[in-house]
């Protein structure tokens, strides 16, 4: 079931912009509990894990039995950090699948690199898990899919870290353009500026005693560890990485497709480079994708080796060219523009990302859809991997209307990826 977007706004804005959810086919708890009950939850990945650690750990609906880390140095401060939030010592594991043997566990956050998205998102539906996975959802296109079918499959709830779609800012601004504001949308921009330090070239080295290597390779092919890779550079290689546009470009452009009330794009392009440094990136630091669908289109900008400078960054990061106005949001401000430029309204709302934490839990309990429903965010991360896939062949990709595939051959083989032996995702 595909809940209509005018619908959604009209229930999360009268629910107070928390619960927000879709009717869900029920049973969806992975457990019989009780209304009072909390959901139990293991956290995967203590980098990103952590922050999202500030919001599920004071919940009154969210007891964290698990934290796992594949970095002895994190596992141990993630797991103080759930004592000093939330006064339990939870679980220390490695390995994830640990958790996903406990059959009281509800619910799996995943923060895990992007290569770990998918596999850890399908074993946990494969478990009976619900699953808080960040973004980007997947690493390539056919991992997406395969999400959205586990989690129809086993009717769990499948919410991605997109979290602008809770926040009451975003919400109020497409609800607007919706309601018909500007009249029709037509273009959205969204960009993304972030002065990023070279990589510099790294050598193969021993692995770091606090590390394991292999459980953090876990799905993907192996390749000898390099001084330069963990924690954060392995974004900038295809090999584990998603480019700027897989790692912060789906944040806006899930909100430019959302506001289009567009889902599947018709013909893809992206130019750009790797400009700045001569080092191990292979992702581009500057690049341009525009998304077509039909009569409507978005385009987002990314440099990663930029600060953010007006007015050629203005302070709203989403900005909607309608034919009788814009409306322009971010974390905190909307505002509503006529055709001359003159400003027509201004709203302010609060931000964070407790309120779709918050979304999450409740459907966890109300067996119901999430405000970013894995069909939502893989229709968003898609649009991401498509302008990888055209930045790496070089084409302007023309979009089959039934398969959502590119027509054109040499962009297939991008499509998906080998695994490692045993690892190979089943849904």
């Amino acid at each position: 079931m595909t809940l209509n977007r005018r619908e959604f706004l009209n229930r999360s804005l009268a629910a107070g912009m928390v619960a927000g959810c879709a009717t869900y086919n029920q049973p969806a708890r992975a457990r019989a509990t009780s209304v009072n009950e909390k959901i139990v939850v293991g956290v995967m990945g203590l980098g990103r894990g952590k922050g999202l650690i500030n919001s599920f750990a004071p919940s009154p609906n969210c007891h964290i039995e698990y934290v796992c880390e594949v970095d002895s140095r994190r596992l141990a401060e993630g797991a103080s950090h759930v004592t000093k939030l939330a006064g339990n010592n939870p679980q220390q594991v490695v390995d994830v699948r640990k958790i996903l043997d406990d059959k009281k566990v509800d619910a799996l956050v995943v923060a895990a690199p992007d290569f770990w998205h998918a596999p850890a998102t399908i074993m946990a539906c494969n478990a009976g898990k619900h699953v808080y996975c960040e973004k980007p959802a997947s690493h390539n296109a056919q991992e997406g899919e395969w999400m959205v079918q586990a989690a129809r499959k086993h009717n769990r709830v499948v919410q991605l870290g997109t979290q602008r779609r809770s926040m009451p800012a975003y919400i109020s601004a497409v609800k607007k353009l919706h309601d018909g504001a500007i009249g029709k949308p037509l273009l959205a921009r969204g960009y993304y500026f972030n002065p990023r330090p070279t990589i510099k070239k790294g050598q193969a080295a021993a692995v770091p005693e606090w590390l394991n290597y292999d459980l953090w390779q876990g799905p993907v092919p192996e390749r000898e560890y390099r001084d330069n890779l963990v924690h954060y550079n392995w974004h900038w290689m295809w090999h584990w990485g998603t480019a700027e546009l897989g790692n912060n470009g789906v944040h806006l452009i899930d909100i430019c497709r959302w506001g289009l009330d567009v889902d599947y794009a018709t013909k893809v392009t992206t130019a750009g480079g790797r400009y700045r440094y001569n080092d191990d990136q292979e992702t581009p630091d500057t690049s341009v994708s525009t998304f077509e669908f039909g009569d409507r289109a978005i385009i987002w900008e990314g440099r990663s080796f930029y600060k953010p400078i007006a007015p050629e960054a203005p302070k709203h990061e989403v900005s909607f060219y309608g034919e009788n106005g814009t409306v322009t949001v971010s974390h905190t401000t909307v505002n509503v523009y006529d055709a001359g430029g003159k400003l027509l309204e201004e709203e302010k709302h609060p931000a964070g990302d407790q309120f779709h934490i918050d979304n999450f839990l409740a459907c966890v309990k109300d067996g119901k859809r999430p405000n970013a429903d894995i069909e939502e965010g893989h229709k968003s991360t898609l649009l991401c991997h498509l302008g990888n896939i055209a930045y790496r062949t070089g084409k302007a990709l023309q979009i089959d209307a039934t398969t959502h595939k590119p027509v054109d051959a040499e962009a297939g083989k991008f499509w998906g990826r080998e695994y490692r032996n045993g690892w190979q995702p089943q849904v």
